[in-house]
């Protein structure tokens, strides 16, 4: 067994690898990473081409394509099909892909090659390849609505061309698409290409990434990691080993970093192509023919020996269920992210109307603030504030929403104050608007406004703390046409706690405005 060098990219050192002659299965591991590269098993692969495995950001489910025997003449024969989308759910208990299933005929369509080429981090827009052939096919977007997929449409003009358009991949935003073509204006061959979603909702003009990605020679196989800046893609240039091989490069903010090989054994003297990374960092995918002459899509651990920080990706991954806070039935709510210095909303994405479910990615380096919102009922709010040091975490949250019910309380866990005063800061505008939709919305309701202490100081300090801060968002709505007779306001001080006052996280959850409908 020869050992060799290889560059790992994924916020790790210099790694090194077993390379063996047939990789089923390859380990090895240095001071702080372990690292297990092998083909998956008859669930996932075939006898056929397997290939351009994409996942959602927790791992759950996978997309890839397959040309194996789709129609019922082509299973009696044993016969090559054309390419068709196949999906598989990961089971946690057992740790395995459950058998692949085709997705269904408005997707996996007749006499034309399906390829998936993109998922979102959520699960719920599928990006897909149609063509005729390999050097003829454009890019279409599919929607699960509740459990069915809706049927494919074009992408758009500005990314679908005469020229051959074959990969692409979504930003953790949704507003941005990173996708391939061979079209004129490149630098050779097939480039990678970027449009950014306008006010219109319309994808704006294709912008060639540069030089620094791009090559005289092919690119393909796109894919942008859930922390938004950090790029994986295949390339025969870049001084590859030989066919496409795999590159990693990250943005910081102004420019993409110079792109480095993943190295043996991940790369070969073939073709390398479609290597995307969970949220974690811990696991990837991508399709090679490294094990003979078909593809096959082969799974990557890395698994830390030691707690370093630099070994994760700088992410957070929120997901849970939206549901009715009294029937508990799913509900399909519209979730904002906004960035709380900026007051923008950033974001906008929808929980499954079938299952409630729902899942964002949060990259490092922001206050987030989150509104989940769904028509007939009152709003819920969530504040995330992720440093730009902070590694990879996955939170649970299930959210129940309630219709506006007399006496329904909502906190709002993005109205900011400085301490110990009673000015509203700028990063509350956006909630402090939402609060006010509401009101427009709800004609009738009347609602009280109070603030509440954690038991840090005296009772007499906190009482009026509370007052002046509940007064506040009252003077607001007023100032901002709710009329002052629907409104009033009560400061309850440490009285009304929601969390332990022992730990400085229950004291910031008791630090908190709400309001409550006192009649409608």
């Amino acid at each position: 067994m020869r050992v060799i060098t290889l560059i790992l990219l994924l916020h790790t050192p210099i790694l090194l690898l077993a390379q063996t002659k047939s990789i089923k299965k390859a380990t090895t591991e240095n001071d702080s990473v372990k690292v297990e590269i092998f083909k998956l098993d008859e669930s996932i692969n075939s006898d056929f081409d397997d290939f351009a495995p994409v996942i959602t950001a927790d791992g759950s489910q996978m997309f890839f394509t397959s040309t194996r025997p789709f129609t019922e003449k082509e299973k009696k024969k044993n016969q090559e099909g054309k390419e068709r989308i196949y999906v598989s759910n990961y089971d946690f208990e057992t740790k395995k892909w459950n058998k692949a299933e085709p997705l269904p005929d408005n997707i996996n369509l007749p006499n034309i090659n399906v390829s998936n080429i993109a998922i979102s981090n959520d699960g719920q827009r599928l990006l897909i390849y149609q063509g005729f052939d390999v050097k003829q096919g454009d890019i279409f977007e599919t929607v699960l609505k509740g459990k069915k997929w809706t049927d494919a449409v074009s992408i758009g003009k500005e990314i679908n061309t005469e020229f051959h358009e074959s990969s692409a991949s979504i930003s953790p935003d949704g507003k941005t698409i990173y996708f391939v073509s061979e079209r004129k204006g490149g630098l050779g061959g097939r480039d990678i290409w970027k449009s950014t979603l306008g006010k219109d909702n319309k994808w704006g003009p294709a912008e060639n990434l540069g030089k620094i990605i791009n090559t005289m020679q092919d690119e393909e196989a796109v894919f942008i990691h859930p922390d938004g800046k950090t790029l994986f893609f295949s390339s025969k240039g870049h001084k590859s080993m030989g066919g496409y091989d795999i590159y990693k490069s990250t943005f910081d903010g102004t420019k993409w970093s110079k792109p480095q090989n993943l190295g043996t054994p991940i790369n070969t003297e073939g073709d390398d192509l479609f290597f995307v990374l969970d949220a974690s960092g811990k696991k990837a995918y991508y399709s090679s023919a490294k094990d003979g002459g078909k593809q096959n899509i082969y799974e990557i651990n890395f698994i830390p020996l030691k707690k370093e920080a630099d070994l994760q990706p700088l992410v957070t991954i929120l997901k849970g269920t939206v549901k009715d806070a009294q029937t508990k039935q799913p509900l399909e709510a519209k979730i904002e992210i906004i960035d709380n210095e900026k007051n923008e909303v950033i974001a906008t994405f929808n929980s499954n109307s079938e299952t409630g479910r729902y899942l964002v990615s949060l990259p490092s380096g922001k206050n987030y603030g989150i509104n989940v919102s769904a028509e007939g009922y009152l709003f819920h709010s969530e504040n995330f504030t992720l440093s730009d040091t902070a590694s990879y975490k996955e939170v649970k949250k299930n959210i129940l929403l309630n219709k506006a019910d007399v006496g329904t309380k909502v906190v709002l866990r993005n109205i900011f104050f400085d301490f110990g005063k009673a000015t509203l800061r700028p990063e509350s505008i956006n909630e402090l608007n939402k609060l006010k939709r509401v009101m427009e919305e709800n004609a009738s309701i009347k609602i009280e406004i109070s603030g509440h202490t954690d038991n840090v100081s005296s009772d007499e300090y906190n009482l009026k703390l509370s007052e002046n801060r509940a007064k506040a968002v009252v003077e607001y709505l007023v100032q901002n046409g709710i009329a002052k007779e629907r409104l009033t306001f009560k400061g309850y001080g440490k009285s009304q706690p929601i969390a332990t006052n022992d730990t400085e996280e229950g004291r910031q959850e008791n630090r908190r405005v709400e309001f409550k409908i006192i009649s409608k």
